[in-house]
């Protein structure tokens, strides 16, 4: 059955009331999987079972099978949710986007133009005063300088929708509940829906998972035996809690109510008025912040605070929700179609751990990590953690690396995780600024809640509610046209400090281009330069900074345009030289007499190690007439080798970019990231220098 048909049979939301059963779990020793514990069809045991069928755990599972890995999905939901959420996807997740098929080019196609949502805009109302414009788009941004692809403005469904594609091409099935039939063995290439992790059992030899799901009313559970686990089942995750890992940061910052709805006439007026991704509208009736999904399309989002128990999600029904659109947009559209209606509550937190059990069960994405929606930072740094797994997971189950080299998934990501919620936290404190200038300080209307919830006992539910209801009324008095307006003293100075806080970037700011495509890798799968003091990285702020190029160890590889047939115009990136489809190291040497001997002996250390190793010889413009001999004798025997020549910018040369000389060296990872360099070739012997680099990276002596 194809996906959209599956999709359009089963469009009902999962309602098993499965009670979770959180079985002990045993602590195993960290050690290498066994040949007879992979998937075979006599042990039944898949090497892989991924729990959540969000963009995460389909980004993984997609990577997992290009690099030869069998894997399957496990989604407790009968059917793909239709609400927007995530939708900014930022330079880094584009660029692994790369390595799937057609990917970007069809996201591309599909998001608004970025003169539609490239500016956030404040206001009293859609059609009332403007506070303030802020553009977030700066040249760079567009010009692929330090990047080979742009950011994106596209609704998370919809990139599931490509998603669900891409492993359909790669052979995937959907199976709802009914099509199992009582078969308990899985096959790979499964996506089975409507089914919850009810309990979870890891042995010296594999983890067994079940799986509860409703088959013709009745309750059916499904044993699944997997070598490893991965939870990227969302901010609730089950494989988390079954698993006993504890999350660490601060909750519970803010309750908001997301209305998903469509308005082609409130999207076609906006199109012509003031096109922008957000909408932040403050009024003496309402408050909320509208998420321009598209505005061609006219889908919307409108976020509003809420305020449990004094508020019900029934407080807000369809009905209501157009009452308090037409408020926000100050006129009526009488083609608002409200879709779904939904309760969430904003999180700053990081698991305490990403892996445990004997490495056989690892969380990702929202089951790892929960940040303010600011920045966009929740659905990125998930797609960067499945990135830095697949090539690990891969490594461990093809027996080129022991299953300790799995520790080094926390060891790198966690730290970024941590990193992530502090700046999306400081981003989320600089977008509360701008109400709190206007008068409507986020942190006094919270202590109003607790107060008045302090005082339940007192005043009857009815009255807790006339009373937040009135304080609130009181306070967004203040956005009246008497009060904020340059002839009130307090209105022209509120006003004033709005526009400094705006010129000065101190808003909420949507990119973060050192952050997205600088994070670096201190420790863990990399060999660090013993030279050099590793540093923490700096405070996040908040504020946007731009990202530097550096091949330090830990850090992405560089991007610039190169030409790897000599003879062709054709150009592509140095992230391209990294392949999608294997666990394939690069080492980048000049055409200089000692770097072909490293590479030589680099050659013969993979291959002993059984690792796949390809060299890029990077010739520069000045010693391109070099090229007509190449590189054939100077690596001979090994074939696995292409001559590249960089496309000269105007400001630098490769090696100049990378801070190091021609004689240098950099061995880039499977997921585009260093492992080793050497800035002007190695201070010992070559074949010494190999054995220990991939010794490090792969944790085998």
């Amino acid at each position: 059955m194809g996906f959209l048909r599956f999709i359009r049979k089963y469009n009902y939301p999962f309602k098993d009331k499965t009670r979770n059963r959180a079985c002990p779990i045993q602590h195993l020793q960290s050690r290498g999987f066994s040949k007879t514990e992979v998937y075979s069809g006599k042990a039944a045991v898949l090497p892989v079972l991924i729990i959540g069928a969000g963009p995460v755990g389909l980004v993984l599972s997609i990577l997992l099978t290009k690099l030869g890995i069998k894997c399957s999905i496990l989604e407790r939901n009968k059917a793909f949710s239709k609400h927007p959420q995530a939708h900014f996807i930022n330079n880094r997740s584009m660029e692994i986007f790369r390595k799937i098929d057609g990917l970007v080019e069809e996201i591309q196609r599909s998001q608004p133009p970025i003169d539609l949502w490239r500016k956030f805009i404040y206001c009293t109302s859609l059609s009332g005063s403007i506070l303030g414009s802020v553009d977030h788009i700066q040249p760079q941004d567009i010009e692929h300088v330090v990047s080979p692809v742009s950011i994106a403005h596209f609704s998370q469904y919809k990139l599931t929708m490509l998603l669900l594609k891409r492993l359909e091409n790669l052979g995937f099935q959907i199976c709802a509940p009914e099509s199992s039939e009582g078969n308990e063995h899985p096959c790979e290439k499964k996506i089975m829906m409507g089914r919850e992790c009810v309990s979870i059992d890891a042995s010296n030899d594999f983890v067994t998972v079940t799986a509860s799901s409703m088959n013709k009313g009745k309750h059916v559970e499904q044993d699944i035996r997997c070598n490893i686990l991965i939870g990227a089942d969302g901010a609730g995750s089950t494989v988390r809690k079954l698993a006993g890992i504890e999350m660490r940061g601060e909750s519970d910052l803010q309750k908001l109510v997301s209305v998903h709805f469509f308005s082609k006439g409130l999207g076609q007026f906006l199109l012509r008025e003031n096109p922008g991704m957000l909408f932040f509208i403050f009024n003496v009736e309402a408050i909320g912040v509208l998420v321009a999904h598209d505005l061609r399309q006219g889908e919307f989002v409108l976020q509003i605070p809420f305020y449990p128990p004094q508020q019900t999600i029934e407080d807000f029904s369809p009905k209501a929700c157009e009452k308090l659109i037409s408020k926000l947009v100050g006129q009526e559209f009488g083609d608002v179609d409200v879709i779904d209606i939904k309760p969430w509550i904003m999180h700053a937190e990081v698991a305490e751990r990403f892996i445990c059990c004997g490495n056989r069960i690892l969380l990702a994405g929202d089951a790892a990590h929960r940040f303010p929606p600011a920045g966009g930072f929740g659905m990125n740094t998930g797609i960067q953690d499945a990135h830095n797994l697949a090539w690990k997971i891969a490594s461990v189950i093809k027996g080129i690396a022991p299953s300790s080299m799995l520790n080094t998934y926390e060891i790198e990501r966690r730290p970024i995780a941590v990193f992530n919620t502090t700046l999306s936290l400081e981003n989320f404190r600089a977008a509360m600024s701008v109400p709190a200038t206007l008068g409507l300080n986020p942190t006094v209307a919270n202590t109003v809640h607790r107060f008045i919830n302090g005082i339940g006992s007192i005043l009857p539910p009815g009255l807790q509610k006339i009373a937040l209801d009135g304080i609130f009324a009181v306070g967004r008095a203040q956005l009246s046209e008497s009060v904020l307006n340059e002839s009130n003293p307090l209105g022209s100075s509120r006003l004033a400090k709005l526009t400094h806080i705006f010129e000065e970037g101190k808003s909420l700011q949507l990119q973060f281009p050192a952050e997205d495509l600088g994070f670096r890798y201190l420790q863990g799968a990399i060999m660090p330069e013993s030279n050099n003091v590793e540093s923490l990285p700096l405070v996040p702020t908040g504020r946007r900074r731009d990202y530097i190029p550096s091949a330090q160890p830990g850090s992405r590889l560089p991007h610039m345009f190169v030409r790897v047939n000599p003879l062709s115009e054709e150009t592509v990136s140095t992230l391209d030289l990294v392949s999608g489809d294997e666990v394939e190291f690069i080492l980048i040497i000049a055409p200089v007499k000692e770097s072909y001997h490293l590479a030589r002996e680099a050659f013969k250390e993979a291959e002993e190690r059984q690792v796949s190793l390809k060299v890029c010889v990077l010739w520069s413009t000045d010693s391109v007439e070099g090229l007509e001999k190449g590189s054939k004798a100077a690596l001979s025997p090994w074939k696995n080798y292409a001559d590249v020549v960089e496309v000269r910018s105007s400001t630098s040369n490769w090696w100049e970019m990378c801070n190091m000389t021609n004689r240098g060296a950099i061995l880039v990872r499977p997921d585009e990231h260093i492992a080793w360099r050497t800035i002007s070739g190695p201070e010992v012997d070559p074949r010494v220098e190999m054995q220990r680099v991939f010794s490090a990276i792969l944790g085998v002596r």
